[in-house]
């Protein structure tokens, strides 16, 4: 089956503040019916690469069977690490920056690397804020989780 997810972070006040994550998920059966499903939390103190992590998690992890995925987001820090294999570096060098710091959100990067594996998935990196549907909807999902009044426990870096 082939699913596309849309993911957005958002963080308020970076890293002090609240944020949330809004992940879109769509699939079209075989009669040609499209499902659409949203996932939205926000926390009340972390970053925004964390909340654009757990977008892309929330969306793998929602998948019950093998998927060619499809993961549209307008995060540099997730696209990037995958199409430019920052993620192929940091794993020889046992979780290592090229510059031999530790990596950030080691915890999260684990989890979707987890949540990845039985998928065939390709990151696709769009600009955001320029129009884009549900780019714009991942947004308002993210902002508006960032700004409830029911927020997780913190989500930061362990």
């Amino acid at each position: 089956m082939k699913v596309t997810i849309y993911t957005d972070g958002s963080a308020r006040g970076n890293p002090e503040g609240p944020g949330g994550y809004g992940t879109i998920l769509q699939y079209i059966d075989t009669k040609g019916v499209l499902h659409e499903r949203e996932y939205s939390a926000g926390y009340k103190k972390t970053t925004n690469n964390r909340m654009e992590l757990m977008a892309v998690i929330v969306g793998l992890e929602a998948l019950n069977k093998p998927c060619e995925v499809e993961v549209i987001s307008d995060s540099k820090y997730v696209t990037d690490a995958f199409n430019q294999h920052w993620i192929d570096g940091w794993l020889k060098k046992n979780w290592k920056t090229s510059g031999s710091k530790p990596v950030k959100n080691i915890d999260l990067w684990k989890r979707l690397l987890e949540a990845k594996k039985q998928h065939q998935v390709k990151f696709i990196w769009v600009k955001g804020h320029d129009g884009h549907p549900e780019n714009e909807r991942c947004d308002t999902l993210a902002t508006t989780a960032a700004d409830g009044d029911h927020l997780l426990d913190d989500c930061v870096e362990e």
